[in-house]
């Protein structure tokens, strides 16, 4: 029986919440929210009043799981704006992943 299969069938011998099940099941098999799930969900997580003048450019993970963020803004000059809300950005990306996980955001123009 290999350790896998263990794990399984000792979250199925004890009565247990949805979260922990979910929570369990998310590390057995490795499913979480990642830098590439949110460049795909980037409209829905930030919404549409920043979408529409700021677009993902990269991600970067950290040793210590945050991520350095580089934002692009449509022009030159919704740059000023944006580092203005960058404090809202991280408050949605850090919901978005269910812990603070923005370590700096920046702005390429």
């Amino acid at each position: 029986m290999s350790n896998h299969d263990k794990k399984i069938n000792e979250r199925l011998s004890r009565p247990q919440t949805i979260a922990g099940a979910l929570g369990g099941l998310i590390k057995i098999f490795g499913v979480r929210a990642s830098d590439a799930d949110l460049a795909q969900r980037w409209d829905e997580v930030i919404g549409k009043d920043i979408s529409c003048i700021a677009k993902l450019a990269a991600i970067k993970k950290n040793r210590d799981n945050t991520f350095n963020i580089v934002i692009r803004p449509a022009t030159p000059a919704y740059a000023l704006q944006l580092s203005y809300q960058s404090e809202e950005i991280t408050k949605r990306i850090n919901k978005y992943f269910g812990y603070n996980a923005v370590g700096k955001i920046s702005f390429r123009k």
